[in-house]
């Protein structure tokens, strides 16, 4: 299977880009994640002509207006991060997620320092210039911070989400068709209910009849609301609900003692004993046995791939 086209940061890739000259390396991005994800690297500093090592820039609100100035106040990169911005933003539209370096700048996804015109810090609410572009140009896409994925539930809830924004651009954008979207919806449904049920209720009915607004115009509405759910993390309480809604579909292939044990592990794990990999290994197992159609489709089951661990830790 192909790797998913990912944009990053190239100094988490170990190359020494920053501005002091040195890296910022995620072995968890390079030794990982990288067996399932073609990275795309940019710097957008280095693709705007500011040099390694190079003085060190910040945010300056000016007139309502960021603006990327060398700490000292010396030189002003506005104009040529907007070059880069230009070029490069448009031809990043083919990548199923990004993975920006934190504190920049120019990468930052959030709680980036600004600085009014005289060099003073008034607020740290900020975002870089090249990532307010990219989300901005790409509101679906998921973008992470390489920080914020050492914490066990973002980490793999940006997983997820790249996943399944794949699976939209190859089996429902490519070929867009009524049959593709119920079919994307099908297998993603308990998933949704996971990750929030209101917006679940609200996206069945969106397909109920296909007929009646342009298709384009549904799809567009559906993955909007898709991807605003995949965003939203997991609670306990919220995986117990779906992994008892996928009881219900093997229940009658299920004997009274392997029902017994799932449910005291899903219990388990709601009291925060076991990780979601216990009682969803579980589920797999049953299904396995005496297949339910329905639930073989389902990708809340595995949503990536099992070597990435990333349930042993949620």
């Amino acid at each position: 299977m192909s790797k998913i086209p990912v944009g990053i940061s190239t100094c988490l890739l170990g190359e020494q880009v920053r501005y002091d000259g040195g890296h910022k390396h995620s072995r968890f991005c390079t030794e990982v994640l990288a067996r399932h994800f073609d990275f795309h690297p940019t710097c957008p500093e280095v693709a705007a002509g500011l040099g390694t090592p190079r003085p060190a820039v910040h945010l300056r609100e000016i007139d309502n207006n960021l603006r990327l100035i060398d700490a000292k106040g010396n030189a002003d990169h506005t104009e040529s991060m907007q070059a880069v911005i230009d070029q490069v933003v448009p031809s990043l539209g083919h990548l199923r997620g990004y993975i920006l370096m934190a504190k920049s700048p120019s990468c930052g996804m959030e709680r980036i320092k600004v600085h009014n015109e005289e060099g003073q810090l008034i607020h740290r609410d900020g975002r870089g210039l090249f990532a307010e572009a990219l989300m901005q140009a790409y509101p679906l896409l998921p973008v992470e911070e390489e920080g914020r994925l050492h914490d066990d539930q973002l980490r793999e809830n940006f997983v997820e989400r790249v996943f399944a924004y794949d699976d939209w651009l190859q089996n429902v954008v490519a070929d867009l068709s009524p049959e593709a979207l119920i079919q994307f919806h099908t297998r993603h449904k308990f998933q949704l209910l996971a990750h929030n049920e209101a917006i679940y209720r609200t996206l069945g009915p969106l397909l109920a009849d296909l007929k009646c607004t342009p298709l384009e115009q549904i799809a567009k509405q559906y993955i909007s609301g898709f991807m605003a759910a995949m965003a939203c993390k997991v609670s306990r309480g919220a995986h117990v609900n779906a992994m008892q809604h996928l009881m219900g579909y093997l229940r009658d292939s299920m004997g009274d003692a392997d029902r017994q044990v799932l449910t005291e592990q899903i219990e388990a794990y709601h009291r925060g004993e076991l990780p979601l990999i216990v009682p969803m290994t579980l589920l797999r197992m049953a299904q396995r046995r005496e297949p339910v159609d329905y639930v073989a489709l389902q990708q809340y089951l595995s949503p990536y791939p099992d070597e990435l661990g990333l349930r042993n830790r949620v």
